[in-house]
């Protein structure tokens, strides 16, 4: 990738000469220097283009790439990308100046140390990409926060100048001039982290790069942070960087532990939950390594636990593994609720929280959202109408007893180490004591809408799906719960109403969708006591 690394370097060189060229029309301004800096623009646009050509030939290609080498492609036109920008900056810097009365106003300002900034980290950027250096990519990054402190006390000057109503334009193109040299450290922001992923092989925000070293400094691994191996984990939803990191290289006696950085209230919470679970099954949830907060961020390190999830199973295992899988955590699941039960009637309010969450599925399928219809002489009430219905019935049908509940029970939450035969629960920052079908109902369609339809692995969802029924049934009558039927049902309508809003494939989010009403319908349209209600579980059976 020669040409790579000399068409940085070039483009390195023309987009430092275009901020030189800048500070020279800042200090002397004039349409010669700004026509100079709008020509070597389209100079410098070429050359990301050609970057940009040499990245897409790579990677289609008839050269198979390692994953580092497709790295260092993505990273070369992310850089190229951001020195273009830079390029745009300095065009719009300049053209500002055409706009001041007075070209000497300019001069009672300090700009210069923005500028020393920007070369500095501009002069970083080849030997931090091309020797992987790991500290002066770190370098590049914060040159942002440093650009961003110069930006606010210029800015907070102007302001207070222009409190004065004098020179009013010449302040306010000043202010343009300093937002646009502000901007600028939101390019360097992004090479810098483009380098560091290209080092670490993961796409690292900066603040995400200081959790992790952080946390395993606080966790007593002082290792430099470019000989740890981090691999993502993709497919949460909960808005956290989840991860794997390993020393060494990810030598396989290494298990390594699990970073989560995001949301400090969800994070505190979950070590909260950890705690508490491991109160009540020693084992069941993962370690708490370390924990480090910053403001309203946070960051946590878990043990890695050994085995597969259950969707892992259902998707791919063999019965045999499955029905052992099943077996381990229904017993595990009994001991927990018999462990935590609470002889006080409970409501999980599963309309309240299906109507908190439709907002978002009609944001994906704002046909969903039916109005009042007609058929024939017939009228057909609108969803809204059946949820508010539905909810006076979830208002009467309250669990006699509660239990401390997963509190996110989706079979890829859940994992069985068949080696050590035992179940673990991750994810744990929902966890509450409350009604067990709350869990019981999301396990059900979690299973149900893992999106294949290969006969087989169907037939093991419909196990799955069936073997949770009975366990939670029986749990139901030992313990005298009369409605269960009719609560399930409620939370099966939360749940499938609102899994849609996770599924791009329309057909199937509308399949969900229209079975979630289908129980919605099944439960206000029942005239009898609600303890005679029963399931009508082909809805969970069919495809």
């Amino acid at each position: 990738m020669q040409d790579l690394e000399q068409n940085i370097r070039f483009m390195l060189l023309e987009v430092t000469k275009q901020m030189e060229g800048t500070l020279k029309a800042l200090e002397k301004p004039s349409d010669e220097i700004i026509e100079k800096i709008e020509n070597r623009d389209n100079y410098i646009d070429n050359m990301k283009s050609v970057i940009e050509n040499i990245c897409f030939s790579r990677l289609h290609g008839k050269e198979t790439l390692t994953k580092r080498g497709v790295d260092r492609l993505r990273a070369a036109h992310i850089i190229a990308n951001n020195l273009e920008r830079l390029a745009d900056h300095a065009v719009n810097i300049v053209r500002q100046t055409r706009y001041l009365s007075d070209p000497e106003f300019l001069r009672r300002y300090d700009y210069k140390p923005f500028f020393d900034e920007l070369f500095n980290s501009l002069e970083k950027v080849y030997d931090a990409l091309f020797r992987q250096d790991m500290s002066l990519a770190f370098r590049i990054c914060i040159s942002e926060s440093t650009l961003d402190k110069l930006y606010k006390k210029q800015f907070d000057r102007i302001l207070n100048e222009l409190r004065a109503g004098v020179e009013t334009g010449n302040l306010i193109t000043t202010l343009f001039i300093f937002r646009y040299l502000e901007r600028i450290g939101d390019a360097l922001l992004n090479v810098g982290e483009a380098i560091i992923f290209y080092i670490l092989g993961e796409k690292f925000k900066i603040h995400q790069y200081n959790a992790l070293r952080d946390t395993l400094s606080a966790a007593g691994k002082e290792v430099p942070i470019s000989d740890v191996e981090f691999q993502s984990i993709w497919g949460t939803r909960s808005g956290c960087r989840i991860g794997r990191v390993r020393e060494g290289g990810g030598r396989a006696e290494s298990q390594g532990v699990i970073f989560k950085e995001g949301e400090a209230r969800k994070l505190l919470q979950e070590k909260a939950n950890i705690e508490k679970w491991d109160a009540i099954m020693p084992g069941l949830p993962p370690k708490v390594v370390a924990l480090r907060e910053d403001g309203a961020s946070a960051s946590l390190l878990l043990e890695f636990l050994s085995g597969c999830t259950i969707q892992d199973i259902v998707l791919s295992g063999e019965m045999q593994y499955l029905t052992d899988a099943m077996l381990l955590l229904e017993q595990t699941v009994a001991e927990a609720w018999e462990f935590t039960l609470k002889p006080e009637p409970v409501n999980a309010d599963y309309i309240g929280q299906c109507q908190k969450r439709l907002p978002d599925v009609y944001r994906l399928y704002p046909e969903f959202d039916t109005p009042v219809r007609c058929l024939g002489k017939v009228t057909i009430p609108p969803l809204k109408g059946l949820l508010g219905e539905a909810r006076q019935i979830g208002k009467t049908l309250n669990s006699p007893f509660s239990v401390f509940i997963h509190g996110d029970f989706n079979i890829n939450n859940i994992v069985y180490d068949h080696a050590n035969q035992r179940i673990h629960f991750i994810d744990l920052h929902r966890s509450a004591q409350t009604d067990y079908l709350q869990d019981v109902s999301v396990f059900m369609v979690s299973n149900f809408r893992l999106p294949i339809f290969d006969p087989q692995a169907r037939d093991r969802i419909r196990m799955v799906i069936s073997e949770m029924y009975a366990f939670a049934r029986e749990f139901a009558r030992r313990h005298d719960d009369v409605t269960f039927d009719a609560r399930l049902c409620l939370g099966l309508v939360r749940s499938f109403l609102t899994s849609s809003r996770f599924e791009l494939n329309r057909r199937f989010a509308k399949d969900m969708y229209l079975r979630g009403v289908y129980l919605l319908e099944k439960i206000v349209g029942f005239r009898k006591p609600y303890e005679e209600f029963r399931m009508p579980l082909n809805v969970l059976s069919s495809t």
